[in-house]
């Protein structure tokens, strides 16, 4: 089949999105590709169309458990075979993925970044017959990237194993440093950059200085119909803005990473139907979710990056028609950031005691612990140690960035099981443990690909077939796990660490002073970055953002809340500039009385420079000496 067909048969498109046909070209001809698009731009098509086009199977590396569950099970309803490996699975279930993925039983291998490092996994990669390396979030790649993670690093090693296999580098966020950078740690061959613009001309990007920003909130939400994403920095505020928003009438409901994981999805589905209208989250919510009709994002507390706030914002208007997305701040939140950042590099010692603490947490012994993952309470942890939260939680994203382990959040895995057993062997079991043997043969007519790979089910309906209690379906589970008839991996929902390297005596752990100045100057400057975004009223929200990202966009988007104001001043844009051009300099340099500044400007009338003036003076860009003379600010 061709790519065109590929595309009907299994999503029914009957056309590519802009730029994604050029980018599956690029990799079916062999040619190391990074793909730059913007969030929801359909980067998982790039990748899976040009897989599904050639013989062999596409190993997709991504660090999101979350969003590797997800593409595994759309995959598989559309009758494509494809498996993830990523930490905290049964070896089994890592043994049979691998199995399927060399014996050319799957068209898709997912898999975590740092399990490439391990030996058995490269062994096995020699047995595979790679199409492609499809590398997502490759802005993880890069030290200068705002999330850089160190096992990516390890990606251009396995190139050298299946050195035929293109690789295809996505990402929603890289500076022009970071695109460079991407390109040199994958080995590209040549440089080969497809960009689609991260221009959103359906999306209006509104600053708003505000005290009032419940009240402001609400103002919004009678204005704007549809559905709606607020975030907000802390759980407990979550709570409190969703609460004060259905006292005003606007149905709201909050989510954060804190919740059980059936609650989280309960509360997910429900508003990815529409009701309610609005969702107030944390960060933890929004990756990988498709809702292409949102139609207002707002941040009630300042996001942690301009890539950041570009992702979360490119949330809204997914469906193409207008959309706006909202930052709502206080000088206070500014102050705020500035003292949380010294808390967000907690000095040496500290992170080493946390290290020290986790192991004793943990009861690991030096020298042990390898791949091993912990359900994890940070509350019980500090408590238990007397650790600072805040500082603790920033420790251990440090150890995470210097790959002694991993954090991840509270995901729900469903309960699993693969019946090890078949044939002869099967039977003799069931003859030699008659009490166990009505049981296996109820799981055997009630589930099928049991013996082909790890089959999720529901505990409680399995215990109403069986006629047993829950705790007693568990019970007969364990016990047939352990006589190695099936293995059975339990449910689990709560956060987890894991080590990624054998638990080091606190002494030995090395952790680079150069990296860590380098990544504490690194996050000064984004912040930097934001505060200069949030507080800038005299250029367009769209043209800084697309500078960021290295587009020379020079035409003003018309709708943000800069070129709003702007648009009441009734001059053109290239007048406008020409005028503040000419005068800018001039009350940088020193205090002008009005008529004295408009006899400095050339070829201008002078209402004209009287309406740029009180632009300037309404977006307390200049004011006025004890002398009423202006000066700029």
């Amino acid at each position: 089949m061709d790519i065109q067909q590929i595309l009907i048969k299994y999503w029914g498109y009957s056309g590519f999105r802009p730029m994604q046909e050029d980018i599956i070209r690029s990799v079916l001809a062999g040619q190391d590709t990074l793909a730059l698009m913007p969030t929801g731009g359909g980067k998982s098509i790039c990748f899976q169309v040009p897989a599904l086009a050639k013989e062999g199977i596409c190993i997709v590396i991504s660090p999101l458990i979350a969003l590797m569950k997800d593409q595994v099970d759309r995959l598989k309803t559309l009758g494509i075979n494809a498996f993830a490996i990523y930490s905290g699975m049964h070896q089994t279930e890592i043994e049979l993925a691998l199995n399927n993925a060399t014996l050319g039983n799957a068209k898709f291998l997912y898999i975590s970044p740092e399990r490439l490092a391990t030996p058995n996994f490269r062994e096995v990669l020699r047995y595979m017959k790679v199409n492609l390396i499809a590398v997502d979030e490759a802005h993880c790649i890069s030290q200068w990237g705002y999330d850089f993670r160190p096992p990516y690093l390890k990606i251009a090693e396995i190139r050298h194993i299946i050195p035929d296999a293109p690789v295809l580098a996505l990402t929603a966020s890289a500076t022009p440093v970071v695109v460079d950078d991407i390109q040199e740690k994958l080995g590209f061959s040549t440089p080969n950059l497809i960009r689609q613009s991260f221009e959103r001309k359906n999306l209006a990007y509104i600053v708003v200085k505000e005290e009032n920003k419940m009240g402001k909130l609400v103002e919004m939400f009678k204005k704007v119909h549809g559905s709606a994403i607020v975030y907000a920095g802390t759980r407990r505020r979550t709570y409190e803005f969703a609460r004060e928003l259905n006292k005003n009438g606007i149905p709201a409901d909050h989510y954060h990473a804190g919740m059980e994981n059936e609650q989280r999805e309960k509360k997910q589905k429900a508003w990815m139907s529409g009701h309610p209208r609005v969702i107030v989250a944390t960060n933890a919510f929004g990756m990988g979710i498709d809702k292409p009709d949102v139609r207002l994002v707002v941040h009630v507390d300042l996001p942690g990056s301009i890539e950041a706030y570009f992702q979360e914002a490119g949330r809204a208007g997914r469906d193409g028609k207008k959309a706006w997305s909202v930052i709502l701040y206080q000088d206070s939140d500014l102050l705020d950031a500035n003292s949380q950042f010294e808390f967000s590099f907690p000095d040496m010692e500290m992170i080493k005691s946390v290290y020290h603490a986790l192991g004793n947490y943990f009861s690991l012994a030096v020298g042990s612990g390898k791949n091993t993952g912990f359900d994890f309470d940070i509350s019980d942890f500090c408590n238990q140690f007397n650790l600072n939260p805040i500082s603790t939680f920033n420790s251990l994203k440090f150890l995470e960035k210097e790959g002694y382990l991993l954090l991840s959040e509270g995901l729900h895995f469903p309960p699993r099981i693969f019946v090890k057993l078949q044939g002869e062997k099967l039977y003799k079991f069931r003859v030699e443990n008659a009490d166990l043997d009505i049981f296996l043969k109820i799981i055997l007519r009630s589930y099928t690909g049991l013996f082909t790979q790890f089959t999720k089910f529901n505990i409680n309906e399995l215990a109403r077939r069986t006629s047993l209690s829950v705790e007693q379906t568990f019970a007969k589970l364990e016990k047939l796990n352990r006589l190695g008839a099936i293995a059975f991996v339990p449910p689990k929902s709560k956060p987890q660490i894991i080590f990624t390297e054998e638990r080091l005596d606190a002494k030995d752990l090395y952790i680079s002073k150069e990296n860590y100045s380098m990544r504490k100057k690194m996050a000064l400057e984004r912040l930097n970055s934001l505060n200069v975004y949030l507080t800038s009223n005299s250029r367009c929200r769209s043209i800084s953002l697309l500078n960021y990202f290295g587009e020379s966009k020079i035409k003003r988007c018309g709708q943000c809340d800069v070129c709003l104001e702007r648009n009441k001043v009734d001059l053109n844009e290239q007048e406008f500039n020409a005028i503040l051009d000419q005068i800018k300099p001039l009350l940088k340099t020193g205090a002008f009385e009005i008529n004295d500044l408009i006899a400095q400007t050339e070829r201008v009338k002078k209402e004209k420079v009287l309406k740029v003036i009180e632009w300037l003076l309404d977006n307390n860009k200049i004011a006025y000496t004890l002398d009423k003379k202006l000066y700029w600010l």
